[in-house]
């Protein structure tokens, strides 16, 4: 039942975002949400529900604010990166290691760095992170681990 209702979220999310009706293009969303929950349902569907399940999606759901304002930040560091006549850029590729330790908290973290604005996660080996960073700035920004401690909080890894 709970692989149903994730389907249809799925599916009711992908009709409104797309919004073309036809046969060929509901099919394809009936097969990319399949194909989603098929290959998501072990991170979103916990085996034992343990009882700070409730605590880790209030904590989650605090994080949103402050990583909308981290992109909104970056935003405008690369926006005022690409309007300066110089274009003072200085891409590079960060390598760290992540002291987190749960799946869905390296998958959040990966999200959240490709989210922003100027980084781009590239790859995660056993905890190591391999990043894209535009400037110096943004590289460290990233290595301040700021949002790896949020992360950590969220899902109790502190």
């Amino acid at each position: 039942m709970k692989y149903l209702i994730l389907f249809a979220a799925l599916f009711t999310l992908w009709m409104v975002w797309s919004g073309i009706f036809d046969a060929f293009h509901l099919s394809l969303g009936i097969i990319s949400s399949a194909l989603v929950t098929f290959m998501t349902h072990d991170l979103i569907f916990r085996r034992e529900i343990h009882p700070y399940a409730f605590q880790e999606i209030i904590r989650f759901l605090k994080y949103i604010p402050w990583l909308l304002y981290q992109i909104v930040l970056s935003n405008l560091h690369v926006a005022q990166l690409a309007l300066n006549p110089k274009m003072p850029i200085d891409p590079q590729l960060v390598k760290f290691k992540s002291t987190l330790k749960k799946d869905v908290s390296h998958v959040v973290f990966g999200n959240s760095i490709t989210l922003t604005p100027g980084t781009i996660t590239a790859d995660i080996r056993d905890g190591e992170y391999y990043v894209h960073a535009l400037s110096k700035k943004t590289a460290e920004d990233l290595l301040n681990s700021d949002m790896e401690q949020r992360i950590a909080h969220i899902f109790g890894e502190e």
